[in-house]
């Protein structure tokens, strides 16, 4: 049985406050009170700062001095195209990285992320879903590329994810990510770059 993973209340936060953004709760250009934050989640404002910090380090994020924070806009539609082509790139060498190196406790930790991300596709938990599918993908890019790759592939699926509209779609997301998985449990890299073009659209 797996212990429970302690999340410091700074991670705990940010969680949140990315769930909100993700799913629209937060609008673009919405401006977050670092007082009203703090009264929130019953902590100072330093930790606050610390999270709306790290949160425009992902792009979710806009900071001005003298104005504070505001949640950013959604990417135009070539700044999109641009962003799916270099996270293709991004997974695609881990992809062939991990063709050698892949290990039978990752394919089983790949394996439960999918089963959490059925179970909330199920519950029509959408932005639960979301994050899982960020969580997938991104268990797969540090396995191959350590914290360097992750810091590289981060922003730009956080910024991505702010104009994703497939998920209350279809059943086809959790497949494809399922593909994905069978393609490196085969340690078949062609078809899992294949499967990961098929998914990041």
């Amino acid at each position: 049985m797996k212990a429970n993973k302690i999340i410091p209340v700074r991670e705990q936060i940010a969680d949140v406050l990315r769930a909100d953004i993700i799913s629209g709760e937060l609008a673009a250009n919405t401006k977050l009170n670092e007082q009203q934050l703090a009264e929130r989640f019953g902590v100072s404002r330093g930790p606050i700062r610390d999270v709306l910090l790290k949160l425009t380090k992902e792009g979710l994020l806009v900071s001005k001095n003298n104005i504070g924070s505001s949640v950013s806009a959604p990417l135009t539609h070539d700044m999109q195209k641009l962003s799916v082509d270099l996270r293709r790139k991004i997974e695609e060498y881990a992809a062939k990285h991990l063709e050698k190196t892949l290990l039978d406790k990752d394919v089983e930790a790949l394996e439960e992320i999918i089963e959490r991300m059925q179970g909330h596709f199920d519950r029509e938990e959408f932005t639960e879903l979301t994050m899982a599918d960020i969580e997938f993908h991104q268990y797969y890019v540090k396995l191959a590329g350590g914290e360097d790759l992750v810091n590289l592939w981060y922003p730009i699926v956080m910024r991505m994810r702010m104009n994703y509209k497939r998920i209350e779609t279809s059943q086809e997301l959790v497949d494809e990510h399922r593909d994905i998985l069978e393609a490196l449990k085969a340690r078949d890299s062609k078809a899992a770059i294949a499967a990961i073009r098929k998914n990041i659209k």
